[in-house]
């Protein structure tokens, strides 16, 4: 299984996506019998790579917001002990 092949969530997939759902409508009966198999393991691959580019950045603003809550904790907790 993959998830919904929309093109706008997947930008960096959108060549393969678009023939891979090509192969499907070329070939209705060959899809079930391995005619699209390549693309579809080319599209899982792709999937795969933009899932760790999406996870490396939502760590990535994480990082950030973790710094900055605990900067606030910081000044809150100094301007609580005064």
């Amino acid at each position: 299984m993959h998830p919904p092949l929309t093109l706008h969530r997947h930008p960096m997939c959108t060549e393969i996506i678009e023939q891979f759902q090509k192969c499907h409508v070329d070939h209705p009966i060959r899809k079930f019998f391995g005619e699209c198999t390549d693309l579809k393991i080319k599209l899982d691959r792709c999937f795969r790579e933009e899932k760790a580019v999406k996870r490396k950045a939502n760590f990535e603003e994480s990082k950030k917001l973790k710094e900055r809550l605990q900067a606030y904790r910081k000044t809150t907790t100094e301007t609580i002990s005064e």
